[in-house]
């Protein structure tokens, strides 16, 4: 929960740096979707704090999460937060440092009489040069037809 619309990305990045899932899943109400970059769908606020406390305590330990370009959308009792996020630190299953990642993040908050709780969130990993995916043998290519 968050005073404002506003307050939310923030108060995201603020758990996510803190490692604290249960934070961040305090942000969410509690039959929030949470669909990650892969396609993962957590169904309510236990499962989205606990499978963010168990990332944030294996591969993604070591990250920075940023934002940058965020838009607001006040549509009074909802709103609607896009939130351009860069992610740096993860940990590959070898052990070494990832490449940085770029995503957008979508959110949908709902306005409570104690303050603005997430609904639904979307992660989408931003793919340069690529406008869609192609898949093939059970696998995804990013793909650019331009």
């Amino acid at each position: 929960m968050v005073p404002a619309p506003s307050d939310f990305v923030p108060a995201f990045i603020a758990a996510w740096m803190a490692r604290d899932g249960d934070a961040l899943g305090a942000l969410f109400a509690e039959d929030a979707d949470f669909v990650n970059v892969t396609g993962i769908w957590w169904r309510d606020r236990a499962a989205i704090a606990k499978a963010h406390g168990y990332a944030l305590r294996s591969f993604f330990a070591n990250t920075r999460l940023s934002a940058g370009t965020v838009t607001i959308r006040d549509l009074g009792d909802v709103a609607v937060i896009h939130a351009r996020m860069a992610l740096q630190g993860q940990t590959a299953p070898d052990g070494t440092e990832a490449g940085a990642r770029r995503t957008i993040f979508s959110f949908v908050l709902h306005r409570r009489d104690d303050g603005w709780t997430c609904v639904s969130a979307q992660n989408t990993d931003v793919v340069p040069g690529a406008e869609t995916h192609l898949a093939h043998g059970g696998t995804l290519t990013p793909t650019d037809y331009r």
